[in-house]
């Protein structure tokens, strides 16, 4: 396989764990105020992605790989709040353990990894195409 081929398929699956990583973001900002619906239940717990790199033959070229989607199993805050659904008898409320700073900073990252792997494809392509042109010209 080519460089520029080998290009091509890094970027792509660094798109498709990114990609994956903002689904799972996505998934937790949405559910950051996610309460259990009774006295005790557990609220949303947190999301976490793992990625692995993974050789791939053909190209040589080391691709990512979501490995895993885990729980974060780090504890929940409570908040003092006895007119809620979930409140125990003490009036306190398990609440998610999704800290929404540490999600979006993780959204900027992930969207950042993005770009860069959406800006390589565009290039590699653009690469390929004077190529062919070039080859067209002799």
């Amino acid at each position: 396989m080519d460089p520029l081929s080998t290009a091509l398929k890094v970027a792509a699956s660094g798109l498709g764990a990114q990609s994956e990583r903002l689904r799972v973001v996505s998934e937790n900002l949405a559910n950051a105020q996610s309460t259990g619906d009774a006295p005790g239940a557990e609220p949303y717990r947190r999301k976490t992605i793992t990625f692995a790199a993974e050789l791939d033959r053909a190209s040589g070229g080391s691709l990512v790989d979501v490995t895993a989607i885990n729980r974060d199993p780090s504890a929940f805050p409570v908040e003092y709040s006895p007119g809620h659904e979930a409140a125990n008898e003490n009036g306190y409320v398990m609440m998610p353990n999704v800290n929404v700073l540490i999600e979006m900073a993780d959204m900027t990252e992930a969207n950042r990894s993005y770009e860069a792997n959406l800006q390589v494809i565009k290039q590699a392509r653009s690469l390929i195409s004077m190529t062919i042109d070039l080859m067209r010209s002799q």
